[in-house]
């Protein structure tokens, strides 16, 4: 059986305190995307905009990665095959998917190659 839940540690945006969520997730392309059920008014999807650095916790494995909301007309692909994958998973797929991209994927994209 999957995974159910992964745990989201985003810096609170008032308070510069670590806050943990538990919450359901769906995985593509060894990404994460979460849906968050109240858009832009769910308080972790605010901590993220205003610091997109997070630290994720799936089983065993702990990292850091870049929360990034997702925009419905830019990002439809990925949009839509979040809430689908979602769907599939869970049998609720309609809230705003949030993207979390492991640190070390951005800094390889960074890092010029010399060969």
């Amino acid at each position: 059986m999957s995974e159910q839940f992964v745990y989201i540690t985003t810096t609170g945006r008032k308070t510069g305190l670590p806050r943990e969520i538990e919450i359901w997730f769906v995985e593509i392309e060894g990404r994460l995307y979460i849906l968050a059920e109240h858009g832009l008014k769910a308080k972790w999807v605010q901590n993220i905009l205003a610091d997109p650095h997070v630290t994720v916790r799936l089983r065993e494995r702990q990292y850091r990665a870049l929360g990034r909301v997702l925009d419905e007309a830019k990002d439809i692909d990925k949009y839509s095959r979040a809430q689908a994958a979602s769907r599939e998973k869970y049998g609720w797929g309609e809230g705003l998917p949030v993207e979390f991209i492991p640190v070390e994927s951005v800094l390889a994209l960074k890092v010029p190659q010399f060969f």
